[in-house]
């Protein structure tokens, strides 16, 4: 009787239960893939953190929302004006008020809102697969709020360095975002390359350079041999997207345990970044040859 008392006073009925219901919120049974996430995501001195406290709530909803948007946004102009084929959109997709223009750029929206709208079928999907795949475990252990912030850097900072560096072009597409993401993550697997699986890592690295280079091959054709009637668009997004990524985005991906606020690489990355921001913008108002 006393030893059943003291059984029961060291594992209290539904404690164990109770303990993986915290960890996992909502979610049943999701700790093989809080591991394989971690493995993928993380180095090893701060896997153990992340499945301490990991759980299923909030679920990845910007990166979901973000991608059901961009697949409306190009249902909606595929159906409006269907082009002859799908590899291309028909150039009429210019007209759209999401579409960065170098003869609308006073029109300040469209420097975050061409992420919406994409030059074709291989386009979007290629967009589609690449941030679900790398964007969904990125939020599981990052949560939102700093995989949005990741995003949007890359998406603006691509419209802009486009507008300086390529100003008389076009932009349509969430490369620049897409690009901050692999960037960060980029970053992280080669700094802490020597902490993870090395077969994985290699793997990785080769991953991310056979997805980046055949994506930027699709951009440099839309470029320099597009039909001059057809769909031409920059491909810098593509480059400041991912430098966006390898900087800001590479001191928030590293501080997932941390407040990145008090890191002192975030405050020179944003410094940095932000002085872009500004010689950018003047730049566009003073400089620019798109103004003439």
């Amino acid at each position: 009787m006393e030893l059943e008392h003291l059984n029961s006073e060291q594992n209290p009925p539904g404690e164990e239960q109770g303990d993986k219901g915290a960890r996992c919120g909502a979610c049943i049974n999701c700790d093989r893939i809080h591991t394989t996430v971690s493995n993928w995501m993380l180095p090893e001195d701060a896997r153990a953190t992340y499945l301490e406290r990991a759980n299923c709530l909030p679920p990845p909803l910007f990166i979901i929302a973000i991608s059901v948007a961009e697949l409306a946004v190009f249902v909606y102009y595929a159906a409006w004006n269907p082009p002859p084929q799908w590899i291309t959109m028909d150039p009429s997709v210019w007209e759209s008020p999401f579409v960065y223009r170098a003869d609308k750029r006073e029109e300040a929206w469209r420097f975050v809102s061409y992420m919406l709208v994409h030059a074709g079928i291989e386009h979007i999907l290629g967009n589609l697969v690449l941030q679900l795949f790398l964007g969904i475990p990125l939020e599981l252990v990052h949560k939102g709020l700093r995989v949005g912030l990741v995003y949007i850097a890359g998406v603006i900072g691509g419209s802009l360095a486009s507008s300086v560096c390529d100003p008389h072009m076009n932009l349509v597409g969430a490369s620049g975002g897409v690009y901050a993401l692999i960037g960060g993550y980029f970053m992280n697997v080669l700094v802490n390359f020597h902490e993870m699986i090395p077969l994985l890592g290699v793997a990785r690295l080769l991953l991310i350079f056979i997805i980046v280079g055949t994506d930027v091959g699709f951009a440099l054709y839309r470029r320099f041999l597009s039909p001059a009637d057809g769909l031409q668009v920059s491909f810098v997004a593509h480059l400041a997207g991912g430098l966006a990524g390898m900087s800001v985005g590479y001191v928030i991906f590293s501080s997932f345990d941390k407040n990145f606020i008090k890191d002192p690489r975030f405050w020179v990355s944003t410094i940095a970044y932000f002085v872009f921001v500004v010689f950018a913008v003047l730049f566009n108002v003073f400089f620019s040859t798109a103004n003439q």
